[in-house]
């Protein structure tokens, strides 16, 4: 049972990238701030990989990127207006600023903030999930699922 919706929530997650379609549906991040506490905001992502690997675009001197660096814990929210699905990912985030990482990850729409992947202001967060907690609610079929990968 988990593996068909695990399968579900992946499709769902295809959807909303940025390189698939063009421009990324926004999730919701949230990292630990300088004084301890959770901080959400929503974000575009760049690159999903079913569950288990969501990428973001973001500059070196954002406070994604500090807080990120100060605690590598995370959280990674997807969910619809609809309530037809809310998928919770928990687990870990890495600043990447390698440039073969930032020209896999570059598209057109960061040259409007960026110089290109060579930017050194450019850089690539990586969200690996630890564990999950899946709730859809699509047409008659319902299904929700907890799980670590």
């Amino acid at each position: 049972m988990n593996e068909e919706i695990i399968a579900r929530a992946e499709k769902i997650l295809a959807e909303r990238e940025i390189f698939e379609h063009g421009c990324g549906e926004c999730c919701v991040l949230a990292l630990i701030d300088n004084d301890g506490f959770p901080t959400a905001a929503t974000i575009s992502p760049a690159k999903i990989e079913g569950i288990k690997r969501v990428a973001f675009c973001s500059g070196i001197s954002s406070n994604w990127v500090k807080r990120a660096e100060k605690c590598n814990r995370a959280s990674v929210c997807f969910n619809s207006e609809e309530k037809q699905y809310n998928i919770t990912l928990v687990g870990t985030i890495e600043v990447l600023t390698d440039i073969e990482t930032k020209k896999e990850m570059w598209f057109n729409g960061l040259g409007y903030y960026y110089k290109g992947p060579e930017d050194p202001n450019f850089c690539v967060l990586q969200f690996v999930t630890q564990r999950y907690s899946l709730m859809l609610n699509e047409h008659d079929s319902n299904g929700s699922a907890r799980g670590t990968i």
